[in-house]
């Protein structure tokens, strides 16, 4: 990876139209392959029911946590283009949609801007992002707290994981 200055940050990414593992899997290996991105590690595949509106398909979700020389803005930018090479549109808030990648976490870094909130503003609220979340970093702190103790806040009984294996995305495979 080039460039001096290296950050960790945590993705989420999720999907509910057409293969979502499939999707998810070219979307992290599209990730992986910048020169300024290295995949440090990658959870395991959840079910997940719809949050927000629930008259859509169950979603699948993971979370990856990544090394990146680019800044916050720098990495929305590429989420962005990697969502729109796999050919994501945006029709309505919380709608179904092919693929999904939020940033969670840059580093400790707070970042407030019209479009960019860092620690992603809604994750506490959200099991389908702390239980992969939890698998891959249980004592990370956000907001004074680490995501174990946030999921313990949470219902997380509708999440199921559907595969104990990490390294899913690294085969294209049909959507379980």
């Amino acid at each position: 990876m080039s460039g001096r200055n290296r950050s960790r940050a945590f993705l989420c990414l999720g999907g509910n139209l057409g293969e979502p593992a499939r999707t998810m899997a070219a979307a992290l290996r599209q990730l992986d392959e910048q020169d300024n991105v290295r995949l440090v590690q990658v959870s395991a595949l959840y079910r997940t029911p719809p949050w927000g509106r629930t008259d859509q398909p169950d979603f699948l979700n993971a979370v990856a946590e990544i090394e990146t020389g680019l800044p916050p803005r720098g990495l929305l930018e590429l989420c962005l283009e990697t969502e729109r090479v796999l050919k994501r549109e945006r029709h309505e808030r919380w709608g179904p949609r092919v693929i999904d990648i939020d940033i969670l976490t840059y580093g400790q870094e707070r970042v407030s801007e019209k479009d960019l909130e860092v620690p992603h503003p809604r994750m506490l609220e959200r099991a389908f992002v702390l239980v992969p979340l939890a698998e891959l970093a249980p004592d990370l702190v956000i907001h004074g707290s680490p995501v174990k103790d946030h999921l313990d806040r949470l219902d997380a009984s509708g999440i199921e994981q559907i595969s104990d294996d990490r390294e899913w995305w690294r085969v294209p495979a049909s959507s379980p």
